[in-house]
């Protein structure tokens, strides 16, 4: 099938129980591997047992960082079906990322035929508890043996797939938030844009002091003034002022611009909402907060989906949001967004694709 080689596991794994899933430790039978090099391209497409692969110590991504990856989800439906939500648009950010780290682009409609196939093959493994699914987790790496800095001239092309239960243990309940002014994930004109392997490595030390403090996530201002609302270590940001729902703007290539964020902006101005994509000052948050205008506030992202935040705090000023209760507009949102992917909610955007 479309040249893609497949190797079936001699020793199957036992199904984890569905009811202690937790978040990216189990992985499937089964993983698709493709390569790179400069004479023959992307070649050699197959799907083969997962396991460990054989690297050198000097391999290129080890020492330069070049790797980038994407993240979707695969869900059993109400109707028993197995879907995926708007996988198309990961693949092409994907590729978005690939070109601003000298990476090759992959054939998009290759990637989702063999991403297909890996999904058909490893069915089994998409659990069909409330809020589980199976996580689907794209990367490329640089795999050349050499000590200089520069594109590598060899690449892996990897799809690995987890089932997963919730994100946060907190399950959805409000999570409490750090922001952070003296840390900085991304500035305009570097990678914030992309989902590279560096802008996570970046944010994990001023994270550990969060979660030091009692906290979940970071928070990240604006990398010049320290002063304007960016994102979330995992999640993209959303305020609800007033009538108006308010995301800070992709304009300046320093927030990455994520599908769920896109899927939440679509849905709440389908239904009359005004939707404000703009620069939004930390200030402005808590003022809006102190006058009573901060309806609510949460996250989005493809491993929470819609994270409600409960708490702020920003050098020390702690505001508590619907008195650190859950918001009825992040409620509504997770609602909808979830009753589509499960087949619960009639699917009007085309956003959902079936696998079998």
């Amino acid at each position: 099938m479309n040249g893609i080689q497949f190797i079936r596991t001699k020793a199957p794994k036992q199904k984890p129980d569905k009811g202690s899933l937790q978040f990216g430790n189990i992985f499937s039978d089964h993983m698709f591997v493709m390569d790179y090099s400069m004479d023959k391209g992307w070649h050699d497409p197959r799907i083969i047992p997962y396991g460990p692969f054989e690297a050198e110590p000097s391999m290129m991504v080890f020492h330069y960082g070049q790797a980038i990856f994407e993240g979707l989800k695969a869900y059993r439906n109400m109707q028993g079906e197995i879907v995926t939500f708007r996988p198309m648009d990961n693949i092409v950010r994907l590729n978005r990322s690939a070109e601003r780290l000298c990476i090759p682009k992959l054939d998009e409609e290759f990637v989702w035929e063999a991403l297909k196939m890996l999904l058909e093959i490893e069915k089994d493994w998409v659990p069909d508890g409330e809020g589980t699914s199976l996580y689907i987790r794209p990367f490329i790496i640089a795999t050349d043996p050499y000590l200089g800095v520069r594109p590598s001239h060899t690449y892996k092309f990897f799809i690995i797939l987890s089932p997963v239960g919730a994100y946060y243990a907190e399950g959805f309940e409000p999570v409490k938030i750090y922001v952070t002014d003296k840390y900085v994930r991304a500035a305009r004109g570097g990678l914030g844009y992309t989902k590279a392997a560096a802008n996570y490595a970046a944010s994990l030390y001023a994270a550990e002091e969060a979660k030091k403090k009692g906290y979940t996530q970071v928070l990240w201002l604006d990398a010049c003034h320290h002063s304007y609302v960016e994102e979330v270590g995992t999640m993209n940001i959303f305020f609800k002022i007033g009538e108006v729902l308010v995301t800070p703007s992709l304009e300046g290539g320093s927030i990455l611009g994520g599908i769920t964020r896109d899927s939440v902006i679509t849905l709440a101005s389908s239904m009359g909402y005004k939707v404000e994509e703009r620069l939004i000052s930390i200030q402005e948050v808590f003022e809006a907060h102190e006058q009573g205008r901060l309806e609510d506030v949460f996250g989005t992202g493809t491993a929470a989906v819609i994270s409600p935040v409960g708490e702020l705090n920003w050098n020390d000023r702690i505001i508590k949001i619907n008195g650190g209760k859950t918001g009825n507009f992040s409620k509504m949102m997770y609602e909808k967004l979830t009753g589509i992917q499960y087949g619960k909610e009639e699917d009007t955007f085309g956003w959902v694709k079936k696998i079998c």
